[in-house]
C-alpha cells in the first residue's frame, strides 16, 4: 500500500521511543524508582524484625527476674514459719487469702506480658486483658477479655472470634493455670491473623497469577484456589489445598496439588517443589518466589 498501516505507525513510534535519550531515561529513573521502593521495604521489614527480636529478649529477661522474685519470696516465707512456731502442716489458707494471691499474681503478671502483646489493667470486677497480634513484625487485630475473679475466675465478656476455641482452653487451663491460659489463647489468636493476612495479601499483591477465587473459611486453615504456571508458549493452572491442621501455627501441616489431565509430565516435578515450599514459607512470600523466578 501507499501508505503505512496504523499498527505500523504506533509500532515504531514506541520504537523509537525505547531508543531515543528520553526514552532511555525515563526507563532508567524508573528501575532507580523501583529500587528505592524495595530498597526502603527491605529497611523498615529489618527494624521490624530487630524491634521484635529486643522485645523477645525482654519478656525472657522478665521471667527469669520473676522466677528468681518468686523463689526469694518462697524462702522468704518458709524462714518466717520457722520462726514463728516451725508448724509442719500450717492451717489452710482463708478464701480471702487465696484471693489477695489470685490479685497479686496477677499484678505481677500484667508487665510481663505487656511485651508478649498482652497487656492489662484492674477493674472493679477483676482484670480485663488485652491481647494484640502480629505476623512478623506487622501489627494486626486486638482482642479483649474480661475476667472476673470473685468468687472464682471466670470469663465475663470478650471479643475473641466465635471460631476460636475459648471455652475449651479456659475449662483446661482458666481455673489452674492463668498464665498458660492467656499464653494458648494468644497462640491462637496469632495463628489465625497470620494465616488471615498471608490469604489477604495473596489476593491484594498476586491476584494476577490467581485464576478465579481464593475459598478460605472463616478461621482460615483451608485454603483453596486455583494458580498458574508458565510453561514454554502455555499456561497451565495449579489446584492446590492448603490445610492448616495445627491451629496454633500459620504454616499448613498438609498441602494437595493437582495439574490439569493434559499438564505434562515434567510439572509434577514443579508442583513437588511447590508443595515443600507452601509447607515452609508463608504464602504471599511464595508468590513472591514465583515472580522472581
Amino acid at each position: 500500500p501507499a501508505f503505512p498501516l496504523a499498527g505500523e505507525c504506533q509500532e515504531k513510534v514506541e520504537e523509537g521511543k525505547a531508543y531515543s535519550p528520553d526514552g532511555v531515561f525515563a526507563y532508567l529513573e524508573m528501575l532507580e524508582a523501583r529500587a528505592h521502593k524495595a530498597a526502603v521495604k527491605q529497611e523498615e521489614t529489618e527494624q521490624q524484625e530487630e524491634k521484635l527480636a529486643r522485645l523477645k529478649a525482654r519478656v525472657e529477661e522478665l521471667r527469669l527476674q520473676r522466677d528468681e522474685l518468686r523463689a526469694k519470696v518462697d524462702l522468704q516465707q518458709k524462714r518466717q514459719l520457722g520462726k514463728e512456731g516451725g508448724v509442719s502442716n500450717p492451717a489452710q489458707p482463708s478464701a480471702r487469702a487465696v484471693l489477695e494471691w489470685k490479685i497479686k499474681s496477677i499484678k505481677a503478671m500484667l508487665e510481663v506480658f505487656y511485651l508478649t502483646g498482652i497487656s492489662g489493667k484492674l477493674t472493679k470486677r477483676g482484670v480485663c486483658f488485652c491481647i494484640s497480634t502480629a505476623y512478623e513484625g506487622t501489627y494486626l487485630d486486638s482482642y479483649h477479655l474480661d475476667l472476673l475473679t470473685k468468687p472464682e475466675v471466670q470469663i465475663y465478656r470478650h471479643s475473641v472470634p466465635i471460631f476460636i476455641p475459648l471455652q475449651q482452653i479456659a475449662k483446661k487451663y482458666l481455673q489452674t493455670d492463668i498464665r498458660r491460659f492467656l499464653s494458648v489463647l494468644s497462640d491462637h489468636l496469632n495463628a489465625y491473623a497470620g494465616r488471615r493476612y498471608q490469604a489477604d495479601q495473596l489476593q491484594e499483591h498476586f491476584s494476577d497469577q490467581i485464576e478465579g477465587t481464593l475459598q478460605r473459611n472463616s478461621l482460615c486453615n483451608l485454603l483453596v484456589f486455583n494458580y498458574k504456571v508458565p510453561s514454554k508458549s502455555k499456561t497451565f493452572p495449579f489446584n492446590v489445598r492448603l490445610l492448616y491442621g495445627d491451629l496454633c501455627c500459620s504454616l499448613p501441616t498438609e498441602v494437595v496439588i493437582s495439574c490439569t489431565p493434559n499438564a505434562p509430565a515434567s510439572l509434577a516435578e514443579t508442583a513437588a517443589a511447590h508443595s515443600d515450599l507452601f509447607r515452609r514459607v508463608a504464602l504471599h512470600k511464595v508468590f513472591r518466589s514465583f515472580s522472581s523466578a
